[in-house]
């Protein structure tokens, strides 16, 4: 019998974080587990345990071990992380390390061990105005040693390789594209008693128009307030994430035109509420102006609720052929897709019709596949 192949993973997003790097890093493990063909160890190395129940089930798996710095490096957590790493991979002779989230252990090139890194966007160096100065530089440091130490790219659109070769010169043969899916809770119809209950506890209208993701200037969520006064009377808007201050120039244009009672925010809402907010809602919009792949679009069509992007970066990668999409500064071009999708159930069905199909492409056994086969050629593994 084949020795298992030993994959390290840089586990910290997937135990710290509950959305976004952290929903990717445990998708990517999850499937692994669920669908490899072959045998697999799986090593994570996190700075910390935590609580996390999203990563319960993964966390349970025999094939699964967890590691922590020792006491030695309890106070130099980031230390340990961004350096001594490798010295614990090496001891426990593993085939490969993956950075899931941007970055890698410095000196991983110089320990000899194979290495790949997921870059998921580079939208600081983009759209420098959203981001601190400090932040810029911390990130820019650690993403571009990242590309040039690693032995294989994996960016999670053609629009974030399009920016690793532009931005930081990387070959094009060195980066592989292989999407991000999203958890398959959303491709599973709620129970009505799960769908009243989400709908009474938000107070929901029998139809609305959701937005799900951060509530940021990038997100551009004001571009669906600015459509309030001029779409229909009877639609309204239903917005769901992380608030930053962003959000009191969405409520202060709320508020000066009189739109309380058409668009609410509601952040902290659990993660297993959200396919019923999905599945009750009319249909989904995402007017981000810049993202490296746009998961909340692909859930939307998982969800089976046709949804509207925006043009000038992925998302038509996450919402394919049968989605709409407008410019990130147009309301009345959203506000007119609105309208017609509103009134218009014949086209919403057809979109739900085009966007299952769709969505089939971004199924775990699929990506799983190659993921498999991109782990097997940089350890050298036979496949």
């Amino acid at each position: 019998m084949n020795e298992p192949l030993k994959i390290a993973f840089d586990a910290k997003r997937a135990i710290q974080n509950k959305t976004g790097l952290g929903n990717y890093s445990r998708f990517v493990l999850k499937s692994l587990l669920d669908y490899s063909i072959l045998p697999i160890r799986v090593l994570l190395y996190a700075p910390e345990k935590k609580n996390n129940s999203l990563l319960k089930n993964i966390l349970d798996d025999r094939r699964v071990s967890l590691h922590t710095p020792g006491r030695i490096f309890q106070h130099f957590k980031a230390l340990w992380r961004s350096w001594f790493i490798c010295r614990d991979l090496q001891c426990e002779h593993v085939d490969l390390f993956h950075g899931l989230s941007n970055e890698l252990p410095f000196n991983i090139r110089r320990s000899g061990i194979k290495s790949i890194v997921t870059i998921h966007d580079l939208i600081f160096l983009r759209y420098p105005k959203y981001y601190k100065p400090i932040d810029r530089w911390i990130y820019n440091c650690k993403f571009k040693k990242a590309c040039q130490h690693s032995d294989r790219i994996i960016a999670v659109s053609e629009c974030t390789k399009r920016d690793i070769i532009s931005y930081y010169h990387i070959e094009p043969e060195k980066i592989s594209v292989i999407y991000q899916g999203c958890d398959n809770t959303f491709r599973q119809p709620c129970t009505p008693e799960k769908l009243r209950q989400v709908s009474l506890r938000y107070n929901l209208p029998q139809k609305f128009v959701l937005y799900v993701g951060s509530i940021e200037e990038r997100k551009n969520l004001l571009l669906i307030a600015r459509t309030l006064p001029i779409i229909n009377k009877d639609i309204q808007v239903i917005a769901i994430g992380k608030r930053t201050r962003y959000a009191q120039t969405v409520e202060k244009f709320i508020n000066q035109h009189g739109l309380q009672d058409r668009m609410r925010i509601f952040d902290h809402v659990p993660f297993e509420d959200l396919p019923a907010c999905y599945q009750l809602a009319t249909l989904f919009v995402y007017p981000s102006r810049y993202e490296g792949f746009g998961i909340p679009l692909l859930e939307a069509l998982c969800s089976g609720i046709p949804a509207i992007g925006c043009t000038g970066s992925c998302l038509e990668e996450a919402g394919g052929p049968g989605s709409i999409y407008v410019h990130p500064e147009d309301p009345t071009e959203l506000a007119h897709a609105i309208n017609t999708l509103w009134n218009n159930p014949e086209k919403r069905a057809e979109m739900v019709r085009i966007g299952r199909l769709y969505a089939e492409k971004f199924a775990e056994k699929k990506l799983c596949m190659q993921l498999e086969q991109l782990y097997n050629k940089i350890s050298n593994r036979p496949t």
